[in-house]
């Protein structure tokens, strides 16, 4: 964004006014991302314990809590896109970009934050690379195509850069969306069952100690005290 800013008519501003808008979208991005690493373990933690009704619960509450997230951040960039950038300029040019193009960074938080919260859901389910393929796909397939075509071709400029990252929002949080909806989650806690061992090395647990016992069920004297085994 910030090179397409400096192919811009008037580059100076557009550049900084991009500034002002990034460091707010960093700023945001705090919320939607601490809830995505929460999520992210829980849902991680309750698959491992082979609970996926609690698992799905956990990812449901918070997508809707996202989305509440989200609509809170619209609603904040707008009130303040007429003062938000004088916090860091008092350049008549880049406050009157930065006032423009507030309400679509609004807009874009909310697909950014249910985007980002599926992310941490899919993350739990260990499956990163569906969520890195949903990101590459909906940022540089869909808004860097869109992005340009309407700042350069339809002449919007430096709304349309930003319009072009809305596009790409909307799709990876309908993507994202898609795949957290249709997860099998039985299926998921099996698969973690898996990825943990659970299963094998609990009954090689019951195995380990019912060999320490003799026929009478009386402890072995035999065995030693402190068995260190290495899963494979």
């Amino acid at each position: 964004m910030i090179v397409l800013c400096g192919l811009l008519v008037n580059p100076r501003s557009t550049v900084a006014a991009m500034g002002v808008l990034i460091q707010t979208t960093s700023f945001l991005y705090v919320f939607p991302s601490s809830l995505s690493f929460a999520v992210s373990t829980r849902v991680g933690n309750e698959l491992g314990a082979n609970r996926p009704k609690t698992a799905k619960l956990s990812a449901t509450v918070s997508v809707v809590f996202a989305a509440v997230t989200g609509i809170t951040a619209a609603a904040f960039a707008y009130s303040v896109r007429n003062v938000w950038g004088m916090v860091f300029t008092e350049d008549e040019e880049i406050l009157r970009l930065t006032a423009a193009a507030l309400p679509i960074l609004g807009l874009c938080e909310i697909g950014n934050c249910p985007q980002t919260v599926g992310c941490g859901v899919v993350r739990g389910t260990a499956r990163p690379s569906t969520a890195a393929n949903v990101n590459l796909g909906a940022f540089y397939l869909v808004g860097m195509p869109v992005a340009v075509g309407l700042g350069f071709w339809a002449g919007i400029g430096f709304n349309g850069l930003w319009l072009g990252l809305l596009a790409a929002q909307i799709s990876c949080a309908g993507l994202m969306m898609y795949v957290v909806g249709t997860t099998d989650w039985d299926a998921e806690a099996k698969k973690a069952q898996s990825l943990t061992c659970a299963d094998s090395a609990g009954s090689y647990l019951i195995k380990t100690v019912s060999d320490t016992l003799d026929d009478d069920g009386e402890s072995d004297e035999r065995q030693p005290l402190i068995r260190i085994t290495v899963l494979h």
